[in-house]
């Protein structure tokens, strides 16, 4: 005998399709809203910085900002009802995510004038990736973040030598410049060789000696290799990883009709029945 569902869980299927469903077009459609929302709700907690703006339109940023957390907050709760194991979301990290996106305009009345709560609904932009969940954008991030794990021991190292460097260099220039140039403490000069290495330079802290100024010439030009080096591990990683992928591609790409998506050992295509080239 056929179940009837229930209204509730009629309601609990379309809310589901609406919410997760981003292959449909009511999905689709509501990622775009979300999408959009999150964006306006980003630019108002911009806005609400810039003094004269905020004084001239104070009260239709407030309205605008409760009907977006409002939108925010019954989505929160239908994400919690659509699906069968709700713990799973609100301890994960969209979950977390979510929840302090709505909580600041609810806790606003507790804790008035509280920038750190501005901040908190800036959070928002964390939830685009969970939107743009696109399979170009996915893959094109997965292996963004294959290679920085794969060149993690390089980049390490890397930081360690950097560190070493600043300690023995801030050193060396504390007793060089001393107290007098502002060098006034150990820490106060591997400050300094930081922000020379980058080549930030805020010009707060400068070397007045011959012997302190080519020291400082030295960290400069030193500035632009290190800037490039971790640049060059990950970007090397990323070549390997497209390398890899281009000769698998290759490997299983049937010149017939064009199929790629092959088993590794398949020497005829599944399609057309061509035999597969592998040095083609």
């Amino acid at each position: 005998m056929k179940e009837v569902k229930s209204r509730y869980e009629i309601f609990r299927q379309k809310a589901h399709i609406i919410i997760y469903g981003t292959n449909t077009v009511a999905g689709r459609l509501f990622d775009l809203i979300l999408l959009g929302l999150i964006l306006l709700s980003v630019l108002l907690v911009m806005l609400e910085t810039v003094e004269g703006f905020d004084i001239k339109f104070h009260k239709q940023l407030v309205l605008l900002e409760w009907i977006i957390t409002v939108f925010f907050s019954i989505e929160y709760i239908l994400r919690i009802i659509c699906i069968d194991k709700p713990k799973r979301y609100i301890f994960s990290f969209y979950g977390i995510i979510d929840l302090l996106a709505i909580l600041p305009m609810y806790l606003s009345y507790f804790f008035a004038g509280s920038n750190l709560l501005m901040i908190i609904r800036a959070l928002r932009l964390l939830r685009l990736f969970k939107i743009l969940n696109h399979p170009h954008f996915s893959g094109q991030s997965l292996q963004l973040k294959n290679s920085l794990i794969a060149s993690r021991g390089k980049i390490v190292a890397f930081i360690y030598f950097i560190l070493i460097s600043c300690i023995l260099i801030g050193s060396l220039m504390y007793v060089v410049e001393g107290k007098e140039a502002g060098f006034t403490s150990i820490p106060i000069s591997i400050y300094w060789c930081i922000v020379t290495l980058t080549t930030v330079g805020f010009g707060d802290i400068t070397p007045t000696t011959p012997l302190g100024q080519f020291i400082a010439s030295i960290v400069m030009i030193m500035g632009y290799g290190i800037i490039a080096v971790p640049t060059g591990i990950v970007t090397a990683e990323i070549a390997k990883s497209e390398f890899k992928r281009g000769l698998q591609t290759k490997r299983h790409h049937c010149m017939n009709c064009g199929k790629d998506d092959h088993s590794e050992n398949s020497k005829f295509c599944y399609h057309c029945g061509n035999e597969l080239d592998e040095h083609s």
